[in-house]
């Protein structure tokens, strides 16, 4: 096996286990024979990622913390932002504070749990969530993904991303996701990527 090192940086407390997983994955899907060193993702609110001096700081002190990397990985949620804006500033905003560093910045339009509904059929019965259940229109446009999980619940509880973001995303399709929500497409992209980069 050959190792590759990829950090990451998240904004939500569930996407601290959840990225983790879900970069094993998609790197397993990408070449069998990599296996992906990825630390434990260093987390910051959105609002102080963005702000001036943000990402800036957090790529700093990432790189401080875990050391060498073939790259770090930004994910964050769009919300109301438009990812192929606001995506492109903050890598040119990183690339300035640390030059010899690649990073990736992927905007969950609108948020992380959007490519869980991406991969929707895949995720029948699991997590207290019913059967059959069935891909939602214009996905990348619904605002509250996590309500949407909650009302096709039938446990009676609703869903919670530090309780069950890490299960789903070690079980939803990723590429009925990656065929079905163009901002997970990226985020596979952008590991090829710096997967890629750390194998020269």
């Amino acid at each position: 096996m050959t190792e590759v090192r990829i950090a990451t940086i998240v904004e939500g407390q569930g996407e601290v286990a959840a990225v983790p997983e879900l970069v094993r994955r998609v790197v397993a899907e990408i070449d069998p024979g990599i296996w992906v060193n990825s630390p434990p993702p260093f987390r910051i609110g959105r609002n102080s990622l963005i702000r001036p001096g943000g990402i800036e700081r957090a790529v700093e002190a990432l790189v401080e913390r875990v050391g060498p990397a073939a790259g770090v990985l930004v994910l964050l949620d769009a919300d109301d932002d438009c990812p192929a804006k606001l995506g492109p500033e903050l890598v040119i905003r990183a690339k300035q504070a640390r030059s010899d560093i690649t990073v990736a910045t992927v905007l969950a339009n609108r948020e992380f749990e959007a490519w869980f509904l991406a991969a929707a059929p895949s995720l029948s019965g699991l997590r207290g969530l019913g059967p059959n259940l069935q891909r939602p229109a214009n996905l990348e446009t619904i605002r509250d993904c996590k309500g949407w999980l909650s009302a096709r619940r039938t446990d009676g509880r609703s869903y919670k991303p530090s309780a069950d973001q890490t299960a789903l995303a070690a079980k939803f399709d990723l590429r009925m996701a990656r065929e079905h929500a163009p901002s997970f497409d990226k985020f596979w992209r952008d590991l090829h990527r710096l997967v890629t980069k750390g194998l020269r």
